[in-house]
């Protein structure tokens, strides 16, 4: 019988524990961004997987398969007081992200579920095809009072799963039908399929559009996002929209100390070129699971600079690696985001992206009755 691999358990100069596992390295599961599969915080027992001789821990990671869901939820609008976001209304058509984003700070969410923040966040998904159906029901409500509505804030709207499901589409078909305005973010190319809808909505000034373009190096962009439409095709997508007649923005987020920040300018410029006419950022924040399930990461594909990462990541929040704090937690503060914020307004005015380009049209809202219509008492 075989033996759990010997862990050694350390404290960093950040504050942080790390287990090590001093038998072997961790081994990358092919097409996903996390490393491992450990339990979420909610859960009172660990798993962790160890060879016992018979080649099982292999045979698994060999038939990993993406599983999806029916999410029998009974609304579908989520609603946020946050004064650090731009949007007080979001709808997630889907729960867990197929594109494995390493740094994602929505894997944690996967806990309230009983799934793992790692791998399960990746393979298994939950989809809400009654969402349109929900959406109609809400927003015709007497009650409702009409502001954008975001999609992407948790999950992406446009990953692999969307082409079978088509909720996305659903979701975009009734909220042009009421005239509702709407803002996307998305890393996928796919936000192209629905281009015919996108751009009526455009016409009408209910839209705006960011991809998510966090580098433009293929290597990096496979490591840290694999199942995420390549740096190129979500420049592509930039134009696509844009030529349409979208209002198109790009956001460097996350941007990850020693890693990718080097390439800020570099991909303001880009997305510049491709026709976007916004730009924003977000530095990277570590919650819950996500500090252990990215500093594994690191150690895996980048030993070589794993503890300055971690180490700028924390000296920018003082001393920790997530400060949840209103007004810190998307940015930061310290010298490095101060020379970070410089560079981004320096870029942006350099070329020609605006942090904002104003809002979007909420006049034209038109709700749609989903029954009979109860006559006022005026």
């Amino acid at each position: 019988m075989g033996q759990t691999p010997a862990v050694l358990k350390h404290q960093s100069s950040s504050g942080y524990i790390q287990a090590e596992d001093t038998r072997r390295r961790d081994k990358r599961v092919r097409g996903r961004g996390a490393l491992s599969n450990s339990a979420g915080r909610f859960e009172p027992h660990q798993r962790q997987n160890f060879d016992d001789g018979w080649n099982t821990v292999e045979e698994e990671e060999g038939r990993r398969r993406t599983e999806v869901h029916i999410d029998t939820t009974k609304t579908i609008i989520a609603r946020n007081t946050s004064p650090d976001i731009p949007f007080d209304k979001s709808i997630n058509a889907y729960r867990g992200c197929e594109h494995g984003c390493i740094y994602c700070f929505a894997r944690p969410s996967h806990s309230f579920l009983g799934h793992s923040p790692g791998l399960d966040f990746e393979e298994q998904l939950y989809a809400k095809p009654n969402a349109a159906d929900l959406l109609r029901a809400e927003i015709s409500a007497p009650s409702y009072k009409v502001s954008p509505i975001a999609l992407g804030t948790n999950t992406d709207p446009y990953q692999p799963i969307e082409q079978r499901y088509k909720i996305t589409r659903s979701i975009l078909e009734v909220l042009l039908e009421a005239r509702h305005p709407v803002t996307i973010v998305t890393k996928s190319h796919s936000v192209t399929r629905d281009i015919d809808i996108i751009a009526k909505m455009a016409e009408l000034d209910l839209i705006k559009v960011a991809l998510s373009v966090t580098t433009l190096d293929h290597k990096l962009a496979r490591l840290m996002e694999p199942r995420a439409s390549t740096p190129a095709r979500r420049l592509d997508a930039i134009s696509d929209l844009a030529q349409a007649g979208v209002k198109t923005a790009v956001m460097f987020a996350p941007v990850i100390p020693a890693l990718n920040d080097h390439e800020l300018e570099w991909v303001l410029a880009a997305a510049s070129d491709a026709g976007a006419v916004e730009a924003n950022y977000i530095t990277l924040r570590l919650p819950y699971e996500v500090k252990d399930l990215f500093h594994q990461w690191l150690r895996q594909h980048y030993p070589d600079r794993a503890a300055k990462v971690m180490n700028i990541l924390a000296s920018m929040r003082g001393g920790k690696l997530n400060d949840p704090r209103f007004g810190n937690r998307m940015k930061g503060e310290g010298a490095y985001a101060l020379m970070l914020a410089k560079r981004f307004r320096l870029a942006a005015k350099r070329y020609g992206l605006q942090a904002r380009s104003g809002p979007i049209n909420t006049s034209s809202f038109t709700p749609q009755s989903t029954g009979p219509v109860q006559l006022s008492l005026l």
